[in-house]
């Protein structure tokens, strides 16, 4: 297992890597709407911080040496699935066809206050 981080995406706020690739796979962390620059949320609403976290996520995947192109899954938490329209149409805005797999769920809090975090697995060409 090799970590893999960048200054391009927020630090991690606990004892975990940003990411971890192992074989030709790159393990995301949950990325938080964090604006690296700032340190501070990139936005106020759960659409703007849906693309603080895909900026992260394609920030360190290419530290990694791959592309957000080629996430094979992703898991989405939110503090409100009534807003799963909005995110949903955020979302595909990263991604094309096909589409990687993936998990949403509603939970009750997320770190630092937040709406929104995302995880990733990447393929490493």
């Amino acid at each position: 297992m090799t970590p893999v981080s960048t200054s391009e995406a927020p630090a991690a706020v606990g004892p975990y890597s940003q990411a971890v690739r192992t074989g030709n796979l790159l393990f995301v962390s949950g990325q938080l709407p964090i604006d690296p620059a700032t340190g501070e949320f990139a936005a106020p609403d759960a659409v703007g911080q849906m693309r603080q976290c895909m900026a992260n996520i394609a920030a360190i995947a290419r530290e990694a040496g791959t592309d957000i192109s080629r996430t094979v899954k992703t898991t989405i938490l939110l503090t409100d699935l009534g807003g799963f329209a909005a995110i949903n149409d955020e979302y595909a805005k990263a991604f094309k066809e096909p589409h990687p797999a993936r998990a949403c769920y509603e939970v009750s809090a997320l770190p630092k206050g937040a709406q929104v975090e995302v995880e990733a697995v990447i393929e490493i060409a």
